[in-house]
Parts: structure tokens; C-alpha cells; sequence
């Protein structure tokens, strides 16, 4: 996950989920990467319909098929993540977002500082924020240390805590953050964190726990529900967060 910082700094922390926020799920990436574990999961000498219903369930029961293979088929997590996440063809599948990237530079970096939260390794993470075209304007990464057997990942309260001390965050209230998953946007919220948008494009088709399934959400969009927002577009963030925002 990264040494923590050393130095303290008062600033706020937006935290920026990557795969599925900071770009669209209509670029197909969550197809790409579930055909991949599936195909890992075949490889593993399992039946195609067995292999479809174990990723299913260690997706549902873990936060990533990964955790699951980990502690129960003893794989090499690089491996897994050599053969799914690393061989994505994202080059094909991503392009620079100058929108993106015109959002990321208006946040007043004198009031924030803006760090990457993923589920995944930080090869793939670092990889998508260089096809993007941001990788310049992202300080830090925290990721799921797949080197490390015991990982954590979103949802569990572990992983933010990490976070926070990687990044040395002492104040919760202080966390910015967006991600697709409106669990782990709940978890965010439980745990404090003061500022937490579900980015949810409804209706579009994305792959989940390699199942296909249409985009919604529990949360009206442009309302706040215990303390989280919905928004369909990053831009929206400008609305929502107005304090973080140059003027």
C-alpha cells in the first residue's frame, strides 16, 4: 500500500476511486476484465458453469474473485493479476479526457489533495491514470497489495483506516470521496468520512462479479441520503464540492 507520510498536512483528502469512476463503464473494461477471470477461474480446471457461480460468489462474499482464490486455492495473486488486470488492452479501450483532466486541475490544491483509492494493484491503477492523461495530477495511490496474501480491499473498514494512515489523514471529516460501488461508498460513510459520492450512470450495462447487470442505485440522484450524493457525471463534483474548487 505505500510507507505513510511523514509530514502532517491540514488539508482536505478527495479520494478518486479509478476503474469505472474515473472513466465510464461504457467503455467495456468491466467486460474485458470479467471474460479474463473467468477464463482464470477455467483455467483452474473448473467446469464453465462452476467457475461462473465461485467467481460470483468470492466477488459477493470477499469485494474481489481475487481474495477469494487467494484463501481457498492458494494462487499467486501477481499471477492472477498478470493474466486478468495486465492484460487488459486498455490502450484500445481508453483514450487522455481533457474534461477529466480540466476537473482535476480546477481543484484548489492549496485546500486538497487529490490521491487514487482502488481495489486493484498499482501497476493497473498507474496504468489507467497514464492512458487518461492525469497521472501527473493524482499525489499518491492507495491500492489492494495483492504481494501480501492477508490484503484488504473496499468495502472493509481496514482498508480506509490504511488509507488514511498511508496518507496520513488524522480527520475523516477532512475525506472527499467518489467511487462507483455504493458499498464501499457506505463503508466511507460509516466510518466518517465527511464528503462521499456515489458516481452512478444509470441504466448503462456493466459486468459485476461476472454477471452482467444494468447500472442503479438506491440513492436518488441529486439527493442527499445519509450523507451521500449521487451524481451521473464527474463534473457534477464541481456542484457538490463547491469549497474545493478554484473560483
Amino acid at each position: 500500500m505505500g510507507a505513510p507520510l511523514d509530514d502532517k498536512d491540514e488539508r482536505c483528502m478527495v479520494w478518486l476511486d479509478i476503474d469505472n469512476t474515473l472513466y465510464s463503464a461504457s467503455a467495456g473494461i468491466s467486460h474485458a476484465m470479467g471474460e479474463r477471470i473467468h477464463a482464470y477461474f477455467v483455467g483452474m480446471g473448473l467446469p464453465d458453469e462452476e467457475a461462473s457461480k465461485l467467481h460470483h460468489r468470492y466477488y459477493s462474499q470477499y469485494g474481489l474473485a481475487i481474495r477469494g482464490l487467494v484463501r481457498h486455492h492458494e494462487i499467486d495473486p501477481l499471477d492472477f493479476d498478470r493474466k486478468c488486470d495486465g492484460s487488459l488492452p486498455l490502450e484500445e479501450l481508453l483514450k487522455p479526457d481533457p474534461g477529466l483532466r480540466q476537473l482535476l486541475q480546477d481543484i484548489d490544491r492549496t485546500k486538497a489533495r487529490v490521491w487514487g483509492l482502488t481495489n486493484a494493484y498499482h501497476t493497473h491503477a498507474s496504468r489507467v491514470l497514464r492512458i487518461l492523461g492525469i497521472d501527473d495530477l493524482v499525489e499518491g495511490i492507495v491500492f489492494c497489495d495483492y504481494s501480501n496474501p492477508n490484503f484488504n480491499c473496499k468495502p472493509e473498514p481496514e482498508f480506509y483506516h490504511n488509507a488514511m494512515k498511508v496518507a496520513n489523514v488524522s480527520d475523516p471529516a477532512k475525506c472527499y470521496f467518489v467511487d462507483d460501488s455504493l458499498a464501499n461508498v457506505k463503508a466511507a460513510r460509516g466510518l466518517g468520512w465527511g464528503h462521499c459520492v456515489h458516481f452512478c450512470e444509470r441504466g448503462l450495462l456493466h459486468v459485476e462479479g461476472g454477471k452482467p447487470k444494468y447500472i442503479g442505485s438506491d440513492i436518488r440522484e441529486g439527493t442527499d441520503t445519509e450523507g451521500i450524493v449521487a451524481v451521473s457525471k464527474l463534473d457534477e463534483l464541481r456542484t457538490v464540492w463547491p469549497e474545493i474548487f478554484k473560483h
